[in-house]
């Protein structure tokens, strides 16, 4: 699978708020937090729906990878992303291991799946 999504019966907020503790608590800080609704309504575009990208990132994990092949910088921050869908609350991300498939030369497999464990950890832990 490409992605993994998870469900929550939690609020939008709560969802972010939860998944960035989750995502802490397993040492990935959140760099940046990213409210489409926001930044498209600066740009004069409407958005009627909920969606929120938090690029984040280990920095150990994120050196072991640009040290293994410095092109998997075109992947760096990883991304996480908090959404509405049909009025249910979604978490996903796409799977760090599948992104470094594409990479010529691709990074060592352990480390892409344990950043793959760590970040579907967080997912589950705050739906």
């Amino acid at each position: 699978m490409f992605d993994y999504t998870v469900s929550t019966s939690k609020d939008f907020e709560t969802a972010v708020a939860d998944l960035e503790n989750a995502l802490k608590e397993r040492k990935f800080g959140v760099l940046w937090k990213l409210d489409m609704k926001e930044k498209l309504a600066e740009k004069g575009v409407d958005f009627a729906g909920q969606f929120k990208i938090l690029e984040v990132c280990n920095p150990q994990k994120a050196k072991q990878a640009l040290e293994s092949n410095i092109k998997v910088g075109y992947f760096l921050p990883c991304k996480v992303v908090v959404y509405v869908e049909d009025g249910q609350t979604k978490m996903g991300t796409v799977r760090p291991s599948n992104m470094m498939n594409m990479i010529e030369g691709g990074v060592p497999e352990n480390l892409a799946a344990e950043v793959d464990e760590i970040l579907t950890g967080a997912l589950n832990a705050a739906k």
